[in-house]
């Protein structure tokens, strides 16, 4: 059900004397969009629950329109800091997706973008190069990742300058056809939000995106092991349970991210083994990651973990 906010009604038309927003919840959609993230993000409950709140936020705006309460939009430009791998992109994918079921963007997509695809190397080369992003963002929402290194003021040749005032001009004046999704670490965004005071005034809305526990990694680790049609065996989940705990305290640790890494060497560390086993291989074979498979992690030697080479059979 999609509601534009500021709809003109019709001639002769009557407001509604009471609005159940119950209703209005299960008809718009919303339980399925978070449903979904719910069977996509393990955890994360404090940033699920700001999803709940700005969608219950939009309900009411959006009743609050349709008794003549409300003639300006919101604004819905919002800040996601935390660690990498902690979900922040498919976070941005289902708000894009709650916002245009509410009415509030006219597609809903959701465009990704770093530094590079916003600021030109050249003068004359960061405007058209932001606007085209821009173009193909309208109607949606726009993910900018590591924000903050569109600001370098130490190189006074950055063009990244530029492509900031642009930004700030199309979320101030389009704010009702674009959410802007600025993400990356919180100390980081802070030092620039704290330089580019315009930014924090057209942010409405803050999350912080926590780091995965030890159980909600492993929880994480078995999710994307199911999709694949694969399983450990019990020596490979006390093993993997060790690998975890080693790999949280090593350097460049992208919790989401690097248990989906590990997952991909250890099918193939598995494979490998398989395939230099020499005898026929059944189906519980080909789905099963056994403990050595985890074990032959560098992590288990203090190294960080890297592909391992695929041998030819002797």
């Amino acid at each position: 059900m999609d509601a534009v906010i500021d709809e003109p009604k019709a001639a002769g038309a009557t407001k509604p004397t009471a609005i159940d927003l119950r209703a209005e919840f299960a008809s718009s959609g919303l339980a399925e969009v978070l449903e979904q993230l719910d069977r996509e993000l393990v955890g994360l409950g404090p940033v699920k629950q700001r999803l709940r709140e700005i969608g219950a936020l939009l309900l009411v705006d959006r009743a609050r329109a349709r008794f003549d309460l409300q003639a300006v939009s919101p604004t819905l430009h919002m800040s996601f800091t935390g660690n990498p791998g902690t979900g922040k992109t498919t976070v941005a994918l289902r708000m894009a997706e709650i916002l245009h079921r509410l009415g509030y963007v006219r597609k809903g997509h959701l465009v990704t973008v770093t530094r590079d695809d916003l600021v030109g190397q050249y003068i004359g080369h960061t405007a058209p190069k932001t606007k085209e992003v821009l173009k193909r963002a309208m109607g949606g929402v726009l993910f900018i990742d590591e924000a903050y290194y569109l600001y370098r003021p130490e190189n006074e040749r950055d063009y990244g300058q530029e492509a900031i005032e642009i930004l700030l001009q199309v979320m101030e004046n389009q704010r009702d056809d674009l959410v802007v999704i600025l993400a990356g670490y919180g100390d980081r965004m802070e030092r620039f939000f704290m330089a580019n005071p315009g930014f924090r005034s057209r942010v409405a809305h803050h999350i912080d995106f926590p780091d995965y526990s030890g159980e909600e990694l492993e929880a994480i680790g078995g999710r994307i092991l199911e999709t694949m049609n694969y399983r450990m065996s019990a020596g490979a989940q006390e093993a993997f349970q060790r690998y975890i705990d080693l790999r949280m305290q090593q350097p460049h640790f992208a919790n989401g991210r690097s248990i989906r890494n590990a997952l991909d060497r250890a099918r193939l560390r598995q494979a490998n083994r398989l395939f230099n086993s020499e005898r026929p291989v059944t189906a519980a074979d080909l789905a099963t990651i056994e403990a050595e498979d985890i074990l032959a992690s560098r992590v288990f030697s203090g190294g960080i973990d890297s592909y391992p080479p695929l041998r030819a059979a002797d």
